[in-house]
């Protein structure tokens, strides 16, 4: 990280970038500092900066190519989904500082939460901020949350909220997950076919190449017997299906449970009441929980 500019709305000391980051050379980044040797000295606890960068125009091409990935109505409204895709670079630039407490090769994604303030249009540019915090014990590693903000003229209108844990060897002293019963899942509403291209597109339009998602050796090299849907994709995908039926401001909150493999077929359920809705992704087969989200 190179020296603060000035200070963020939370008191963080700022770094301003001049333009969005590349994603591919932050993946080589990341994937050489898992050499043994190479990586630098990470940081016991989150670093205490922000990064921003200014004037993001949306591209109304590659916005029309994301909404097809994710089942969108084309249109010039940006999907809830679409500005954690914008703005992910930046967070990828935090992400991969040498100095991270979690590194980001087998990172697991386990939640994000995304709060609209009002939507967002074609011809709008964005000025996106983020930071890490809360970082905290798991059972398996250590989490943390990255929280990336979107503003337009000086207002916030979104902000996303990704949790991420880190497996670590020997971990322990976090909160163990509920060990009960499965619960039967909801009545299907609809089943989608998911197959291995849903990984090499979303991974196109959303910059987010990660091997896992891409590629057999790349998959089972951190444990996984064939690619994994992107958890960011699974939740676009249910938002989709919701489209008509959002509110012009909320939050939508998901918790990523078991990978969606690829391919495979999915069950989708929603039920909603006064504006809120409850919704669910399972396998169609053997009813396994892949995500549960909420609306409010």
């Amino acid at each position: 990280m190179t020296a603060p500019d000035r200070t963020g709305p939370e008191g963080r000391p700022r770094i301003d970038l001049p333009r969005l980051p590349a994603p591919g050379a932050l993946y080589r980044r990341a994937l050489l500092g898992a050499l043994p040797g190479v990586g630098g000295r990470r940081r016991p606890d989150v670093p205490a900066v922000e990064l921003g960068v200014t004037g993001v125009p949306v591209d109304p091409a590659h916005l029309a190519d994301y909404d097809r990935v994710c089942g969108f109505r084309l249109a010039d409204r940006l999907p809830a989904t679409y500005l954690h895709v914008l703005g992910f670079p930046l967070s990828l630039r935090l992400m991969t500082a040498p100095e991270f407490p979690i590194p980001l090769t087998g990172v697991v994604h386990v939640a994000n939460r995304i709060t609209v303030h009002r939507p967002v249009e074609v011809g709008e540019t964005v000025d996106f901020r983020t930071y890490a915090e809360n970082l905290r014990p798991h059972e398996r590693g250590r989490q943390l949350d990255v929280v990336l903000v979107g503003s337009v003229a000086g207002e916030e209108v979104w902000r996303g909220v990704s949790t991420y844990l880190g497996k670590e060897r020997g971990a322990g002293g976090g909160p163990r997950p509920d060990r009960g019963d499965r619960p039967t899942p909801p009545a299907a509403s609809a089943q989608w076919r998911v197959t291995p291209r849903v990984g090499t597109d979303y991974a196109r339009v959303s910059g987010d190449h990660n091997p896992i998602h891409t590629s057999k050796l790349g998959a089972r090299l951190f444990g996984f017997p064939r690619p994994i849907a992107h958890g960011m994709w699974s939740k676009a995908r249910c938002l989709a299906a919701l489209e008509s039926r959002l509110p012009e401001a909320y939050t939508v909150e998901v918790a990523f449970k078991l990978p969606v493999r690829l391919p495979s077929t999915v069950a989708f359920s929603a039920s909603g009441t006064g504006g809120s809705w409850d919704f669910a992704l399972h396998d169609a087969r053997q009813g396994r929980p892949h995500l549960v989200g909420t609306v409010r």
